[in-house]
């Protein structure tokens, strides 16, 4: 069950580096590889900024996001819209937070509503900051995993903290060309162990599925994915993921 979205949670247990300054990676974008190359930054961001205020706050029941903080896209990184009460962080995500290799690493059309719980927001919305901010002064694919490797080596950022977790429930997100709008799920961030048991993932009848390799016991961190039955306004999905 790979997608962008495991290559979404690859985020929260990366760790970015600063490389020197470079030139800005913006080029014309070809049929054959659609994303090859970051498009205009226009095309990334909301120019209503009421409405990425409220596609944000829609990630998840309005009993948590109206007392959240919002954050928006910004020329060089996200800034901070509303200040929040509770804890946690609501945002949209683009299409970068993904892993570099993610053929749809630079996608325009990609808006990921997103809210973290209050350890997300301590221990993952720093990396979400911290890869806008290189993509945004122009930073390539390579130097940002080079960077990544980098603040991995030196643990520079902090590490995700068991108990993170956030809300992807809203219908009108769209994940990307092979997902869609996607299911309405939670996602939660739990320590990797070696034996390779978890919370009963990816059994059969289980609810809850793991991102990544089944084998993969390299990362420290695992992200399970629990779908919910009903979309952030309240309303049914029905079994094919879709509202009613």
């Amino acid at each position: 069950m790979k997608s962008r979205r495991s290559n979404t949670i690859n985020l929260a247990i990366v760790l970015f580096g600063i490389l020197a300054i470079p030139m800005p990676q913006v080029h014309a974008q070809t049929s054959k590889e659609p994303y090859a190359v970051m498009a205009p930054l226009a095309e990334y961001l909301m120019a209503d900024r009421p409405a990425e205020i409220q596609l944000a706050r829609s990630a998840a029941p309005s009993a948590i996001s109206e007392s959240a903080e919002v954050l928006v896209l910004g020329l060089h990184e996200y800034e901070n819209a509303v200040k929040g009460t509770n804890g946690f962080v609501c945002l949209i995500e683009r299409s970068w937070t993904g892993s570099s290799e993610d053929p749809e690493f630079w996608n325009p059309k990609i808006r990921s509503p997103i809210c973290f719980n209050p350890a997300a927001a301590r221990s993952v919305v720093p990396w979400t900051y911290k890869k806008t901010e290189m993509v945004l002064a122009g930073f390539s694919k390579t130097q940002i995993t080079a960077g990544i490797k980098s603040a991995l080596d030196k643990k520079e950022m902090p590490a995700v903290e068991v108990g993170s977790m956030f809300f992807m429930m809203l219908r009108l997100s769209y994940l990307g060309d092979s997902i869609g709008h996607g299911p309405a799920h939670l996602m939660f961030f739990g320590p990797n162990r070696p034996d390779g048991a978890g919370w009963g993932e990816n059994l059969p009848g289980s609810p809850i599925f793991r991102f990544g390799e089944p084998d993969d016991s390299s990362e420290p961190v695992r992200t399970y994915i629990i779908p919910v039955s009903k979309w952030s306004d309240g309303e049914p999905v029905s079994t094919d993921g879709h509202k009613h």
